[in-house]
């Protein structure tokens, strides 16, 4: 970062209420946070906050996404990285270890730190809640470990839970689906149920029905594939479209679980998110 454009950041950043603006951002991570939620945090009113998100945003140390009727504002983690290096990596001739407690700074603004990756919850939405959503939150509880917990709901959950075909197919790639049922997305909408930071939609259609309110920083996605319910011909048939299923949930999931969910910003992650839902983009 050059001299004049630390300048420009560091004038940004240099009045109370927009270091805690900044701050506020920080904390909620790459999801973000709509204007009304930062101006409560505050304590400052909607319409002064204006002034200082303009401010912040044209020192690029901030950018705005519409979702829905509302526009959430995330912080630009690569440009507040590049800062804090411009500003320490010249301390003691760029040598941590002279440094003292300082270096520990260095490090981390230098990306040498080991940083324990935050937890996000992902919610796989479908009409009957009983096949490519089951899947998909089985892979990702497996792939995703200490990173991601998954969650899976329907508008219409199956009164007979998972199909039995999608478990056992489950079970034969090493998933555990004991815990696997097919439940109502309303399960995922009260004070009590998790703070949900992804929905992904996996059928065409959830029979016209509007998905609920997850919360305005949610990150949602659609990746349209194929029902199960809806294959045909024999038994060898089916397991061949229900592996192709798997296969393609499978590859899309991975890339999702390497992606740097807690230093893209919000207008990158949207992007990778809705390019997984086209298979050619996969392979370029």
């Amino acid at each position: 970062m050059e001299t004049t454009d630390a300048a420009v950041c560091f004038d940004a950043l240099g009045q109370p209420t927009r270091l805690g603006l900044m701050r506020a951002l920080l904390s909620a991570g790459a999801n973000g946070l709509g204007a009304g939620e930062v101006a409560e945090a505050l304590g400052v009113p909607p319409s002064t906050l204006s002034f200082h998100f303009r401010a912040l945003e044209a020192a690029g140390l901030i950018a705005a996404t519409r979702q829905g009727r509302h526009v959430i504002y995330a912080a630009q983690m690569d440009r507040l990285r590049a800062v804090v290096t411009f500003l320490v990596d010249a301390c003691c001739d760029g040598d941590p270890a002279r440094c003292g407690s300082l270096g520990l700074l260095l490090d981390k603004a230098m990306g040498n730190a080991a940083v324990t990756p935050p937890l996000f919850n992902v919610l796989f939405l479908c009409t009957q809640n009983s096949a490519r959503s089951i899947m998909a939150e089985a892979i990702l509880t497996k792939l995703g470990r200490d990173r991601f917990q998954a969650f899976s709901a329907g508008s219409d959950p199956s009164p007979e839970g998972p199909m039995p075909e999608v478990l056992s197919h489950l079970k034969a790639m090493g998933h555990d689906v004991s815990g696997l049922r097919s439940k109502t997305w309303n399960e995922f909408t009260g004070p009590t149920a998790p703070k949900i930071d992804f929905v992904i939609a996996l059928c065409d259609t959830l029979h016209g029905q509007a998905c609920p309110d997850f919360g305005d920083t949610v990150m949602t996605g659609a990746w349209p594939l194929p029902d199960p319910a809806k294959f045909g011909g024999s038994a060898a048939e089916r397991a061949t479209m229900l592996n192709e299923l798997y296969a393609a949930l499978h590859r899309r999931l991975a890339i999702f679980g390497a992606l740097p969910v807690g230093s893209l910003d919000r207008m990158a992650l949207k992007a990778r998110l809705d390019e997984l839902a086209d298979p050619h983009a996969m392979a370029r």
